[in-house]
């Protein structure tokens, strides 16, 4: 299937165009990293995955209020946290990010009470939250109380009652009651009246924790480094021994170009770095080395059939001749990973979003930066053997004769 045939685009011929959009979109990347490692210390905005600190995911019963929320933070004392909804808008859930550097237990339970406390608004003196505790405080509560009169089987009774209450909350409720009284012909009646009268039910349930130490973001964000790096010279390497070490230097320095726009791109729009995003940093850097080695092998083909025509009408024929297949190729992709940012949800954002800038930045270096390169070392090459041209690719051999028709 083809959708363009026998196109004649001079890409060669704006070659200039493409160098001022490069140098635009990658000195701003440039510049908003250089700006924020002065201000933070930090070239890019790390998740938590990267720079340590506490997750805690919250279900709330209503729409929440991100605004009233970090409102509610910062009373709290917790300074400038990170608060996204995630999931499904309708399910009412947010993260909220700490950058708390304990990697304890006690440093766990600590950021889980703190923003507890600071969300319950609606707390009653003397009563605990039914939606933020698990079975062992209901079950410990109602061995206390005792509203079954099971004094002899006690423990294991008010275990299995205990359990029904979280099974309830937590499976069929989404882990946030609206009153105690939603209870009712789930538990005994007994249970429910005796919880009435010790508990209360917020307008929320922090649903699970997460920690990452320092340490661990320090050795994470070094091994990212590094894959991203030796992904880089594999290739250079794989390249040069495929077809020559100028193809190698081409082809990396369009994947440089391209992880320095999506990084960049990531600081303009001051969204965090995570394991995930770089997942898909280094699956943009395999995607756009695919799509420059087809660039590559057709031009390689070329040399070998119109030795007579310049460097530049070889490239420019190229071009055109993979067009159609690179525009369904990467047109199809990015519909894909559109459609995995769009509908995707929070968790996934970040993913999608490189790969949406990837997928087109990736595509347009194979036929802007790529490919130019290819003329630019001819024209060096010429400069320095005083004009005489050069074409990149294997050196003719001593026995290949040409054939001229008399």
């Amino acid at each position: 299937m083809e959708l363009f045939r026998n196109t004649n685009i001079d890409f060669l011929g704006k070659k200039w165009y493409f160098l001022a959009f490069s140098l635009i979109f990658s000195v701003a990347g440039i510049t908003s990293m250089m700006v924020r490692y002065a201000k933070t210390g930090s070239p890019l905005p790390l998740g938590v995955d990267f720079k340590g600190g506490t997750l805690v995911y919250v279900k709330f019963a209503q729409t929440p209020d991100l605004g009233h929320i970090r409102s509610d933070m910062d009373r709290a004392g917790l300074k400038d946290p990170k608060i996204q909804t995630y999931g499904v808008p309708a399910n009412n859930e947010v993260l909220i990010a700490l950058e708390q550097k304990e990697t304890s237990e006690q440093a766990l339970d600590s950021g889980k009470n703190t923003i507890i406390k600071a969300l319950e608004t609606n707390n009653q003196p003397g009563k605990t939250d039914l939606n933020n505790v698990g079975s062992t405080t209901i079950r410990d509560y109602l061995i206390q109380k005792d509203p079954l009169h099971v004094a002899l089987d006690a423990s294991t009774k008010y275990q299995q009652v205990a359990q029904q209450v979280v099974d309830y909350r937590d499976k069929d409720k989404g882990g946030v009651l609206t009153s105690v009284d939603e209870l009712q012909g789930h538990v005994p009646g007994p249970v429910v009246d005796a919880l009435k009268a010790d508990f209360f039910t917020s307008s929320f349930g922090v649903r699970n924790v997460e920690i990452v130490g320092p340490q661990v973001g320090k050795q994470l964000s070094n091994q990212a480094l590094l894959a991203t790096l030796y992904s880089l010279g594999g290739m250079l390497v794989y390249l040069w021994f495929r077809f020559e070490l100028i193809y190698g230097v081409g082809a990396v320095v369009a994947c440089f170009h391209d992880t320095i726009i999506t990084v960049g791109a990531f600081s303009l729009l001051n969204k965090d770095i995570s394991l995930t995003v770089v997942a898909a940093i280094l699956t943009l850097i395999g995607y756009s080395m695919n799509d420059t080695i087809v660039v590559y092998d057709r031009i390689r083909e070329n040399i070998k059939l119109l030795r007579r025509e310049s460097l530049s009408e070889i490239v420019n024929k190229s071009i055109n001749q993979t067009l159609s297949r690179t525009i369904l190729t990467s047109g199809l992709t990015f519909l894909t990973v559109l459609s995995l940012y769009v509908f995707g949800g929070e968790v996934l954002r970040g993913f999608s979003l490189a790969l949406v800038i990837g997928i087109l930045i990736g595509t347009y270096s194979s036929i802007a930066v790529a490919a130019p390169m290819l003329v630019a070392y001819q024209d060096w090459r010429s400069h320095r053997r005083g004009g005489a041209p050069v074409l990149p690719g294997p050196a003719p051999r001593k026995n290949d004769r040409v054939k001229v028709k008399a």
